[in-house]
């Protein structure tokens, strides 16, 4: 959950060409459809209530097709539940492999813990922090790329909010990350907003480890670890382009003593929270 916006993930193109290839493929038979019924690409936009351009993009496979496209391109070209049928394949194809294989490890977690000190968790982050997050990678997402990724993070968030089923949470923050104005003030104000809801949820505990420490055993850069049910703990760490999960027993060990150490520099949740909120007052 670090790197570019938490995650360091990359679009299907680059790392994924399994889900681009799904992607392909739902776009050639929607393009077999629309032809077989003559219609243009224009008019099966209208039709289903989305651009030339979008069902373009779809057909291309450079855009992953919503249900709710799905659904009424299979009754205008009268495909028989056949298109309609591709929802599960394009569920899955949807979002980066990254993030679908990080999303099964917090499934399985009892308890997830991260450290950040250049962004916002990307589990925590509102959808405009997100977007300003993503919109600065450089080389640069596409709006398509931006989109998918946003859409990924945020089917990714629910984790937190859901049954008492839910892991239980801990996520430190060096101060520097709560205080780059990602996105404009505003986006901070709100984000920041968002950090205070969050933090009041009974299984989320949010730390802040303030830059006048003079220690900070997270200068390494940022990591999480999650704790699953069997008992075991694995880490996970991107750095630029390397996303790196860990289960090797020592390094984990290392990563669980560095925690450990971090949470006791860094303020109690309490504490934590009145100072999100005296740097809210500042912004």
């Amino acid at each position: 959950m670090t790197g570019q916006g938490g995650d360091g993930m990359e679009p299907y193109g680059a790392d994924d060409e399994e889900s681009a290839a799904v992607l392909r493929t739902v776009g050639k038979i929607i393009k077999a459809f629309r032809e077989r019924k003559g219609m243009t690409q224009a008019e099966l936009g209208a039709a289903v209530g989305y651009s030339e351009e979008q069902v373009s993009s779809v057909e291309r496979g450079r855009r992953a097709p919503s249900p709710k496209f799905l659904e009424a391109a299979d009754r205008v070209l009268d495909a028989g539940g056949l298109i309609t049928g591709l929802k599960k394949d394009v569920e899955e194809a949807r979002y980066p492999k990254k993030v679908r294989d990080l999303a099964k490890w917090e499934g399985e977690a009892v308890e997830i813990c991260a450290y950040d000190n250049s962004v916002v968790n990307g589990l925590l982050q509102t959808e405009e922090y997100l977007k300003a997050v993503f919109g600065s990678r450089r080389p640069a997402f596409s709006e398509e790329e931006v989109e998918r990724l946003v859409a990924a993070r945020l089917a990714r968030q629910g984790i937190i909010g859901g049954n008492g089923m839910a892991p239980a949470f801990n996520f430190v923050h060096d101060e520097a990350a709560l205080r780059r104005p990602v996105g404009g003030r505003m986006v901070l104000r709100r984000q920041l907003e968002r950090l205070l809801e969050i933090g009041q949820m009974r299984n989320v505990e949010i730390q802040v480890l303030p830059m006048e420490s003079e220690d900070n055993a997270g200068l390494d850069g940022p990591f999480h670890l999650l704790r699953l049910k069997e008992g075991t703990t694995v880490g996970h760490s991107d750095i630029q382009l390397v996303s790196r999960l860990i289960s090797d027993r020592r390094e984990v060990q290392i990563l669980e003593l560095r925690y450990g150490i971090i949470r006791a520099q860094a303020l109690t949740p309490r504490q934590s929270l009145a100072y999100i909120e005296k740097l809210l007052g500042e912004t």
